[in-house]
This record gives C-alpha cells, sequence and structure tokens, in this order.
C-alpha cells in the first residue's frame, strides 16, 4: 500500500473516531436523559418510530463505525498476523459492507 492510501485511511480513521465521539455522547446522554425522565424502552422507541432527525443523526453514526472498525482490524490483522495485500483489504471491505448493511437494517427496524 502506498504511502497516499496510507494517510487516507490514517485521516478517516481519526475523523470517524472524533464523529463517533460525539454520537456516543449524544446517545448516551439523550438515553440518562430520558430514563432519569421515567421513559422504558418501548416510549423512547415509541418516540423515535417516524424520526428523520433521530433516523439521520443514527445513520451518520453507524457510517462511521463503519468507516472506524474496519480500518482499525486492517491494522490489528497487519501487525499480529502480518497479513498484507488485496487478501487483508477484500476482508476489510467485507467487513465495512456488512457493518454498514447490519447497522442499516438496525436502524430501520428502529426508526421505521
Amino acid at each position: 500500500m502506498n504511502t497516499r492510501t496510507q494517510v487516507y485511511l490514517w485521516a478517516a480513521q481519526r475523523m470517524s473516531a472524533v464523529v463517533l465521539a460525539v454520537c456516543v455522547l449524544v446517545h448516551l446522554g439523550t438515553l440518562i436523559y430520558a430514563v432519569q425522565g421515567g421513559l422504558s424502552a418501548t416510549e423512547i422507541l415509541g418516540r423515535s418510530r417516524g424520526s428523520a432527525a433521530w433516523a439521520a443523526f443514527y445513520g451518520v453514526f453507524v457510517l462511521a463505525v463503519a468507516v472506524h472498525a474496519p480500518i482499525g482490524l486492517r491494522s490489528v490483522l497487519a501487525e499480529w498476523l502480518g497479513w498484507r495485500g488485496t487478501g487483508l483489504d477484500a476482508l476489510v471491505i467485507v467487513v465495512a459492507l456488512a457493518i454498514a448493511a447490519l447497522g442499516m437494517r438496525a436502524l430501520w427496524a428502529v426508526i421505521a
């Protein structure tokens, strides 16, 4: 892998980490606020159904995970197993697509 690609992957992982940090804080803050306000999980899900704002927020959350986690996995596999090349790149792409697809499926089940 050339240096430019490594720099892009490094930047993508760092930027996705920033997005994830914000998403985790908003998610946890919202849940704590809702639960302390006496809402049950059923009531929380009922309020999120059909909300374009929550769908957009959690869509960004899912996409940030789909970028961040596979890049980290790629680094770990390369370092621990010495695995490099197109096989590793293909696995990471499959993992990224699986995370995105499963995350969006879960999002659809909760929001729709």
